[in-house]
């Protein structure tokens, strides 16, 4: 397992100390001996490493890993670049099209909203290989809630992006009057259409960063 090295280790270190964390630990390390795990092991702690908790603007809430070959790299909705753009982050383009006016681009590498102050976290951090959900319940929502709960207790404007229902049951823990929760139902194509389609996350968050004096994020990604 790589390690937090950044601003997000001293509040974060309390949860190295809990049992629970023991249990977690012990659990990947055999699961990534035993199994395929996504992402690779190196990786787990990424989107902390990438967006730092000072720079935080704003978070996006993913759920766990992609589960296929080459796809996780620690950033929830992101694949490498190499990889076939996914069926949700699909419908996130064409939201980010609709809304600001971005092109689609032909990869789903979203490192650059991360280096930007975006934090893309999944509520999971591993997985086993085609079988989503595997990792659930074995300790890793104990420990991203402690994040959440960090980013909460921060004193100045962030958005908190949460699209359908494990995100937004994240809402409860979301009480500080500097930040703005927006939410809407998955990108997924299962439900993208409840909702998802026309809530403009976008630019609602830039609008509200900016209203605070805070550079807005710029959402283009880039052709590779």
């Amino acid at each position: 397992m790589g390690a937090i090295a950044n601003d997000w280790l001293e509040p974060l270190k309390p949860e190295f100390a809990k049992p629970y964390y023991a249990q977690l630990y012990k659990k990947v390390k055999e699961e990534y001996t035993t199994h395929q795990i996504f992402p690779p092991s190196d990786m787990i702690f990424h989107a902390f490493e990438v967006t730092p908790l000072e720079d935080v603007k704003v978070v996006i809430l993913g759920q766990d890993p992609y589960h296929g070959d080459g796809q996780a790299h620690g950033l929830c909705f992101s694949v490498q670049p190499q990889v076939a753009i996914p069926p949700s982050l699909e419908n996130i383009y064409k939201e980010l099209q609709d809304d600001l006016g971005c092109y689609i681009p032909n990869n789903g590498y979203l490192e650059k909203w991360a280096k930007q102050g975006v934090l893309l976290l999944n509520t999971v951090l591993t997985v086993r290989a085609h079988q989503a959900n595997s990792h659930r319940g074995i300790g890793w929502e104990q420990f991203t809630d402690a994040a959440i709960k960090i980013l909460n207790q921060q004193d100045r404007p962030i958005v908190f992006i949460l699209w359908g229902r494990p995100a937004q049951q994240k809402k409860a823990m979301l009480n500080n009057p500097h930040h703005l929760i927006l939410e809407a139902p998955h990108p997924s194509p299962l439900s993208a259409y409840r909702g998802f389609f026309g809530s403009k996350p976008f630019s609602q968050t830039n609008r509200f960063l900016e209203e605070h004096g805070v550079a807005p994020i710029d959402w283009q990604i880039e052709n590779i």
